[in-house]
């Protein structure tokens, strides 16, 4: 059985049943948080593109970038549906990312979770309703597992984490691309730049005039040291960029790594400080980093330059999270995280400039 998310769900997970739709209405761009109900309307009405039981039923998993939902039946039956949302990924950068799940999946010893193909075939199905315009959709085998507590002992899935992070480094430095590719980048340039992917981080909530000081040095920093480090082909190409714990399945002794939406390319240190997002202060984090580590040299070589970088990735990879929470104000996440980040931030970004600076 397969899942792209932990099984563990919310207790206002929703069901489609009594959403009201306006008829005639024209497609409108709201965000996704005011249209929760539009949305799992959305993605209960597009259940027959697939061969699913005609009881199954839609439930929220989760409302970040995308929406996710576990479609289940009472026969057993389950699968994980995303929603993706508007204008964030084109067709053709869906299709890279499951060619690249496809591929590392039958050759770079990485399991990932199969897409399931619609009734036509087709791996990315396409839907819309009254009032909301076409959505993009994947929906995904059911992978067993929860996700792990960041106050759980996560030595072992962190060493394993590492060792899954060489493979897929490994496997993208050799694989044979199909062409056009098109993803994400995540460098500099899109994290604080003018265009920047997630917006800008001095748009996050909590800054003041000493956090945003601290925050402006540390960005100057961070590019300088990125520059200096270079993007060699050891070094740089196609990362999965969101290694943190939402995105792991715990299932016994086993860890493994889902959810390929932000895959793109990016310095492969970046996979590191991805997997300690929101979480970049805890006690435990060295710990987890030296586990990281040593399952990563397991499977592939790292030079003292590529450790040494590290902490300019964890910076970069906050303050892009900085950035989002901004982005994505309407989010639980974002909502949970937003009281105290910009201080925790600039609190990083101090120790960072004492270390590096």
């Amino acid at each position: 059985m397969r899942s792209c998310l932990s099984v563990r769900l919310p207790q206002d997970s929703l069901s489609p049943s009594g959403v009201a739709t306006c008829h005639g209405d024209p497609p409108v761009t709201v965000s996704d948080t005011d249209q929760i109900d539009a949305l799992a309307s959305l993605a209960a009405a597009s259940l027959p593109l697939w061969d699913v039981p005609a009881d199954a039923t839609v439930r929220m998993i989760n409302l970040s970038e995308n929406a996710t939902y576990l479609v289940e039946s009472p026969c057993g039956y389950r699968t994980v549906l995303r929603l993706h949302r508007d204008g964030y990924h084109s067709r053709r950068a869906i299709e890279c990312e499951l060619a690249w799940m496809a591929a590392l999946d039958s050759d770079g010893g990485v399991e990932t979770a199969r897409p399931v193909a619609g009734r036509d075939g087709a791996l990315i199905q396409e839907r819309g309703r009254a009032g909301m315009a076409p959505r993009r959709l994947v929906m995904f085998e059911f992978l067993a597992g929860a996700e792990p507590d960041p106050d759980q002992d996560l030595f072992a899935p962190f060493r394993q984490l590492g060792a899954i992070a060489a493979k897929t480094h490994l496997h993208t430095m050799r694989w044979a691309r199909p062409q056009p590719f098109e993803r994400l980048i995540w460098d500099d340039e899109t994290v604080f730049g003018p265009d920047a992917t997630w917006g800008d981080w001095r748009d996050a909530p909590g800054l003041d005039a000493e956090s945003s000081a601290r925050l402006e040095a540390a960005e100057m920093l961070v590019r300088e040291r990125l520059a200096a480090y270079g993007r060699g082909m050891d070094r740089y190409g196609l990362i999965h960029a969101d290694m943190r714990l939402a995105n792991l399945l715990i299932d016994g002794g086993r860890t493994r790594l889902i959810d390929f939406d932000d895959c793109g390319f990016g310095w492969f240190m970046y996979d590191f400080a991805a997997g300690i997002s929101f979480m970049e202060d805890h006690p435990r984090v060295p710990a987890l980093r030296a586990a990281w580590l040593e399952g990563y040299r397991a499977v592939r070589p790292l030079s003292e330059a590529d450790e040494a970088e590290i902490d300019s990735f964890i910076m970069l990879r906050r303050m892009a999270l900085l950035a989002w929470i901004g982005s994505r104000a309407g989010t639980e996440l974002a909502r949970s995280q937003a009281p105290h980040f910009a201080s925790v931030s600039a609190q990083l970004a101090h120790d960072y400039l004492d270390r590096r600076g």
